[in-house]
């Protein structure tokens, strides 16, 4: 070239260009992995919900064969198998009610639930509502 300055610029990046991708990179994984932690817990909240149903109807059952409502989930044998993880809490066991609590290790999240004639527990008001908090 006559007169010009020759450009010696081989293909590539720049690290500029290489430092920006990597940031945005970065930012997207952040994002992800946010949202794969909240999917996580409503997952575990999702398990114990499900725990806490299949157990009121073990417990519905366990009433009609024995006259009274067991008073830990092992009294109803093989009518109740918890979710690794999910540990189910009966508060009160009567004969004429029931209440019991869950939780999951991966979550301050409890779940109540009470049957008609049995003290309200934690923030169900409701007979027969589950409630997660």
């Amino acid at each position: 070239m006559a007169g010009g300055k020759k450009k010696n610029r081989k293909g590539g990046f720049t690290l500029v260009e290489l430092i920006v991708v990597v940031s945005l990179i970065g930012i997207i994984a952040a994002i992800a992995l946010k949202q794969m932690g909240q999917t996580q817990v409503k997952a575990y909240v999702s398990s114990m919900k499900a725990d806490l149903r299949n157990f009121a109807l073990a417990e519905e059952s366990y009433f009609y064969d024995n006259g009274m409502y067991a008073s830990n989930a092992s009294m109803v044998g093989d009518a109740f198998i918890a979710t690794p993880g999910v540990t189910i809490t009966i508060n009160e066991a009567t004969k004429s009610g029931w209440s019991a609590t869950t939780t999951h290790p991966r979550t301050s999240i409890k779940c109540y639930l009470f049957s008609e004639f049995a003290a309200p527990i934690g923030a169900a008001t409701e007979a027969g509502t589950l409630v997660c908090t």
